[in-house]
């Protein structure tokens, strides 16, 4: 398999960092990567900007993490409603997806938020408050709560209803 020597131009996810040399694949090279202008030959002339271009990168995302940490204060601080139709046992008619909660989020604040950053395990189908973690950045997370209660509701209600469950989890631990 033909191999080829890359200098990075662009940070690319699982494999590197702007500025830095790899061996990979020809194919994934000049099919992949350089058309996306993420790669450029690693030349002798090339090799020699290697250090500027990491100077940048490194500028570049010291940049974008203050822009996510400010983000990420902002995200930190918000409260979502969600009124919903649910069950006698509060159990949802339906779900809230990461979609539902991205969509509400971005109304709030003045920034587009990406769904597929809010790291929802499963989809939420129960009545009650939820801490939802949103990754803005691989090393800055923000969380912020979602309460979910029936139509007509408020936040009050759904710490009340967290409070009484609570209360009747700790009650029935000690009964055991």
């Amino acid at each position: 398999m033909a191999r080829m020597k890359v200098l990075l131009i662009e940070d690319v996810p699982n494999l590197g960092l702007a500025g830095e040399i790899h061996t990979v694949a020809a194919g994934f090279a000049r099919n992949y990567l350089m058309p996306r202008k993420e790669v450029v030959p690693a030349s002798k002339g090339a090799v020699k900007q290697s250090e500027d271009i990491r100077q940048s990168a490194l500028r570049k995302r010291a940049k974008e993490r203050s822009n996510a940490e400010a983000q990420a204060a902002m995200i930190g601080k918000q409260k979502l409603i969600f009124e919903v139709r649910a069950g006698d046992n509060d159990r949802l008619y339906g779900s809230i997806t990461n979609a539902d909660v991205a969509e509400q989020l971005a109304g709030m604040l003045d920034f587009e938020i990406d769904r597929r950053r809010i790291q929802l395990d499963a989809a939420i189908r129960d009545l009650g408050i939820y801490d939802v973690p949103i990754r803005l950045m691989p090393e800055v997370t923000a969380t912020f709560k979602v309460a979910v209660v029936r139509e007509g509701e408020g936040w009050a209600d759904a710490e009340q209803r967290q409070a009484a469950n609570t209360m009747a989890t700790e009650s029935s631990e000690e009964d055991e």
